[in-house]
């Protein structure tokens, strides 16, 4: 047991890490993950971008701080540059992936494609959507079969279904869910968006 779990640990760090810096790269080029197939993008960043400056800031000021006190040490210097150069890296490839990795609607799939960040990316089929509706929360309570993808403290979409979806964490544990609550800029349109697709009109 203690050998597969140490292993898939360190893997899925990697791996996350891998993702962020790809989405930064995406970000850079102006380019969106998972949207080449046609689908409707709708993004969620913007209620959070201000938070995410403020950390980056923070970031950079602690570094200059950490450069002035050890500069009589230079080995210890330069490692603690390198983490925090490497910090502020990650610090915004959580804000790029955000940006390039979009809710997505995809009529011609038949599915709904919920994500925040690299952290969770939960495929909805259509025909289990019973419900849809704009619905602004700034607090959640966990609760069974109920999955929360708060952005800024606040979820703007609230999503039930007919049947449940499997999400799987980042750790790989699964569970099934009735319930998704997630952000979007303009929760508006993707309500609409949404039910547009279940009745079986072309998106506008």
């Amino acid at each position: 047991m203690r050998g597969p779990a140490f292993v898939t640990v360190p893997f899925l760090m990697v791996r996350h890490e891998v993702r962020l810096l790809v989405s930064l790269w995406l970000w850079v080029v102006r380019r969106t993950h998972g949207t080449a197939g046609g689908g409707s993008a709708f993004g969620y960043s913007r209620g959070q971008g201000a938070m995410m400056f403020g950390f980056g800031f923070v970031c950079v000021i602690e570094s200059v701080m950490m450069s002035v006190l050890l500069r009589d040490w230079p080995a210890v210097h330069h490692v603690v540059l390198v983490l925090d150069v490497y910090t502020i890296v990650i610090v915004v490839g959580l804000h790029a992936a955000s940006v390039v990795r979009p809710h997505v609607l995809d009529p011609a799939a038949g599915s709904l494609r919920v994500r925040r960040a690299v952290h969770v990316d939960v495929r909805i089929p259509l025909e289990r959507i019973a419900s849809v509706r704009r619905e602004l929360r700034t607090t959640h309570e966990r609760a069974e079969g109920e999955l929360d993808l708060a952005v800024g403290s606040q979820t703007s979409v609230t999503i039930e279904l007919g049947e449940p979806v499997t999400h799987v964490a980042f750790f790989g544990r699964r569970r099934e869910v009735r319930v998704v609550r997630c952000h979007a800029d303009d929760p508006g349109a993707l309500v609409r968006a949404v039910d547009w697709a279940r009745e079986g009109y072309a998106v506008p």
